[in-house]
């Protein structure tokens, strides 16, 4: 397997729609929809609509643990459990149709023994056959050190895997540093990676060259949001910004990008070609609905307009 994707979070995302949220009433929700959900998870999910197969990786615990194996298996995902004692997280989006406006209930997910997170890691020292990629992806539960994925770099220095980081936080920070081949943050993280508190525009070509300089990424590729995205490598920087959509639901959009882009790295595309194809694939997860991820007919038809005006 070329692409492993790790995520000690996961979670089942629960999806409804109501009229209107109101306090202190009993509000009647439609039939909810039941989707995996979590960084690396999303990651594969996106990689395996896209044509693509990767493992995907992840603690599991309780019935909800199980429900989030069966869903994967439904969609072909190919994946490993490592199981842990508390139950997996279950989230809650409530779509509002009065005003069109998205709900979304994030939980913090299990406590976690420190011998359930180390089986990751383990696993990792124990692989026969080296990925090309890990993509380690997501938040961390309480229990798991904030020097998670700095762990898993060690590792990746080792065993010769290029790591993909996208996560927030005491954990982008503490990832940051040799091992690293591709992070994933936003301008707010860029400036934190940088050691400074606020960013304006005409510092983040700045920015970015000085952490890649000071080794703490080979490559960034910076969330701009509706913007698109910055892609910024020892080569220079590049700019990509996608078509204007009916955006539906912004969940699982930023691991989509991150699914598009490895999937595309794999198969040999050029840099240029391949943060054009993450953009399209985060662009088209978020004209779906709820927590469902990128259709690939959007994809395509996303990266050939982007494409024809390069």
């Amino acid at each position: 397997m070329k692409i492993i994707t790790i995520t000690v979070n996961p979670a089942i995302d629960k999806s409804t729609r109501l009229d209107k949220v109101a306090p202190e009433k009993k509000l009647r929700c439609e039939q909810p929809t039941y989707e995996p959900g979590g960084g690396g998870i999303n990651v594969s999910r996106a990689i395996k609509k896209l044509g693509g197969e990767s493992c995907a990786w992840y603690l599991s615990g309780g019935g909800s643990g199980e429900l989030l194996g069966k869903l994967l298996k439904e969609e072909g995902v190919s994946y490993r459990e490592f199981k842990c004692d508390h139950w997996t997280r279950e989230n809650l989006m409530v779509f509002e149709t009065a005003s069109g406006q998205q709900y979304r209930f994030g939980m913090p997910g299990p406590s976690v023994a420190e011998a359930e997170w180390k089986q990751l890691l383990q696993a990792l020292e124990d692989l026969e056959e080296t990925p090309e990629f890990v993509v380690a992806s997501g938040s961390l539960c309480p229990g798991v050190p904030d020097d998670f994925y700095a762990q898993i770099a060690q590792i990746a220095v080792r065993k010769g895997f290029k790591l993909v980081v996208d996560t927030s936080g005491d954990a982008l920070l503490k990832s940051a540093g040799k091992g690293i081949y591709l992070l994933k943050p936003n301008l707010n993280e860029l400036s934190a990676l940088a050691g400074k508190e606020k960013i304006n525009a005409r510092e983040q070509e700045e920015l970015a060259r000085q952490v890649i300089e000071e080794g703490k990424s080979e490559i960034l590729v910076v969330s701009l949001g509706p913007r698109g995205a910055m892609l910024a490598n020892k080569d220079g920087f590049e700019y990509v910004t996608p078509p204007t959509v009916k955006t539906e639901s912004a969940v699982g959009a930023g691991d989509s990008m991150v699914g598009g882009m490895v999937l595309k790295l794999t198969q040999g595309w050029a840099w240029s070609d391949v943060i054009k194809y993450g953009v399209a694939t985060g662009t088209a997860t978020s004209m779906t609905p709820g927590s469902e991820l990128c259709r690939l007919e959007d994809v395509e038809e996303i990266y050939a307009w982007l494409k024809e005006r390069s």
